[in-house]
């Protein structure tokens, strides 16, 4: 640990499982997230990837898709499949869209197409966890006509099914539930929910809106979000009453 970092706002550093074989690389990125006082494991395999996450409570993995024993996708599944719901960042070397939006698709809440600047990668997973933090400050319950989501549990009912969201899905539904009927375009939403604005990460938004209106259709046949062509996205549901 650093020992000059006297200032927390919370009781322990926020631990980041790094899962990277390419030792060189994952030196530089430890080194960098270190240097926030970031607590960092490192594993170079998905099998040491799992055992650390059964034993340690983890607030971000970053994953390369390449590794030894398999394709970091493969553990993204597994991880959404048995709900677990700490945000996951791909880095990967493959950039195609098709490559980008099966990340996504997995459970993947963000990618960095190698090679990335170490600027960006530290503005990033900041911002990652920074969202997680302030979403745990809020304690606001907003209720809507067969919805309810409370912000402060981070627990979701839609037309009395509880629905399991990953940490990015939860962000992205209570966003876009605070500003009913508002539309917001995939920029403005990347700005708002993943805490950045690059342009060609609209993907990342498209992916993420699809699972959420995978997920609330098994519940209802009412569309609550909606798109509005050549803009973007908005919630619409039939009344609302926040408190």
């Amino acid at each position: 640990m650093n020992s000059s970092a006297k200032h927390h706002t919370h009781t322990s550093p926020q631990h980041i499982l790094l899962v990277e074989d390419e030792q060189d690389l994952a030196k530089l990125i430890m080194l960098n997230l270190t240097a926030l006082n970031y607590q960092v494991s490192h594993a170079t395999t998905l099998k040491q990837a799992n055992q650390i996450i059964d034993f340690h409570k983890v607030d971000l993995i970053l994953m390369d898709r390449m590794l030894p024993d398999g394709d970091g996708i493969m553990l993204c599944q597994q991880l959404r499949q048995a709900q677990k719901e700490m945000p996951i960042m791909l880095l990967t070397a493959k950039d195609t869209e098709a490559d980008v939006v099966l990340g996504l698709e997995s459970g993947a809440d963000d990618y960095l197409v190698k090679p990335f600047s170490v600027l960006e990668l530290r503005a990033r997973v900041k911002a990652q966890l920074r969202r997680g933090l302030v979403e745990h400050e809020h304690h606001q319950q907003i209720d809507y006509d067969g919805v309810s989501i409370n912000a402060s549990t981070r627990q979701v009912t839609a037309f009395n099914n509880p629905l399991e969201l990953t940490a990015r899905e939860f962000d992205l539904l209570l966003f876009l539930a605070k500003h009913p009927q508002q539309v917001f375009s995939r920029l403005q939403l990347l700005e708002a929910v993943w805490g950045y604005n690059y342009s060609g990460y609209e993907h990342t938004v498209n992916s993420h809106i699809n699972r959420l209106r995978g997920k609330l259709s098994r519940c209802s046949e009412h569309d609550l979000v909606k798109t509005v062509w050549g803009v973007g996205y908005k919630f619409a549901p039939p009344e609302a009453h926040a408190h």
